[in-house]
């Protein structure tokens, strides 16, 4: 009896196992994926201060701190420097504000798949991010396996062997988000190599504390988060561009 509970029990989790890989046969699989995972241990809102490194060609960087917050979904703060200056932006449900010396310097619609895939999956309904995804011509009908430092990942959008098309790539075991190609807006015929590194996990849910921007193999951008509060209180109106000279997370 005791073999035959054990090789029951073997073929059942042989079984389960098979069903779980089955499932993710999509994009659309994966994103419901990570969303199941984490929508009841995620955080509402974050706040954290970054070393930001730009990497000149001429091979000198300059590095300056940025203080960031976030209200998810949808919404970010990030000032550049010091507060006081008035440099920044706020993105704000798929619209984003510049401010330069404490002024607007232009506001449009814009999709930060950066926060949509790293944050916003984990806290909306996953069928919104995913009308998101498709609206940024990332084809969700393509997924397959590779190994990203030392782990499995998903990669969405493009065929095996496939660096060109615009694709993501979430891990497969923690499912969390490591990666987005794309081609540059400007210069299309450049890559651009968006990577979250060096994760940490928090009260509740997870943050890349390392952040990475190559073009065309080349760092030109990166970023190193400390200070790190998960569900810090936040006054929804320091995400309103309106106050963006009035309203800051450490004057509440």
């Amino acid at each position: 009896m005791k073999i035959i509970g054990a090789t029951t029990l073997a073929i059942f989790a042989l079984a389960s196992a098979s069903t779980r890989a089955q499932e993710i046969r999509s994009g659309d699989d994966v994103l419901r994926a990570m969303h199941e995972k984490y929508k009841a241990n995620w955080y509402d809102t974050l706040t954290f201060a970054q070393n930001s490194t730009t990497h000149n060609p001429d091979g000198t960087s300059k590095t300056e701190i940025w203080s960031e917050a976030a209200l998810l979904p949808g919404k970010l703060r990030i000032d550049f420097g010091k507060i006081a200056a008035g440099n920044g932006a706020v993105f704000n449900d798929g619209t984003v504000t510049s401010f330069k010396d404490g002024r607007v310097v232009s506001t449009r619609p814009f999709v930060h798949l950066l926060l949509v895939l790293g944050f916003d999956v984990y806290k909306q309904e996953a069928q919104t991010t995913i009308d998101l995804v498709k609206s940024q011509a990332i084809d969700l009908l393509k997924v397959h396996e590779e190994s990203w430092q030392g782990r499995s990942v998903y990669v969405v959008g493009a065929d095996k062997g496939d660096l060109r098309a615009k694709q993501f790539w979430v891990e497969k075991e923690r499912l969390l988000f490591v990666r987005l190609l794309m081609p540059d807006e400007k210069d299309p015929t450049k890559m651009r190599d968006e990577r979250f590194g060096d994760y940490r996990q928090l009260s509740v849910g997870w943050i890349a504390a390392r952040v990475e921007f190559y073009t065309d193999g080349k760092l030109v951008f990166d970023e190193t988060y400390f200070d790190i509060v998960a569900n810090p209180k936040l006054n929804a109106a320091v995400f309103d561009p309106k106050n963006f000279n009035t309203e800051h997370w450490e004057k509440e």
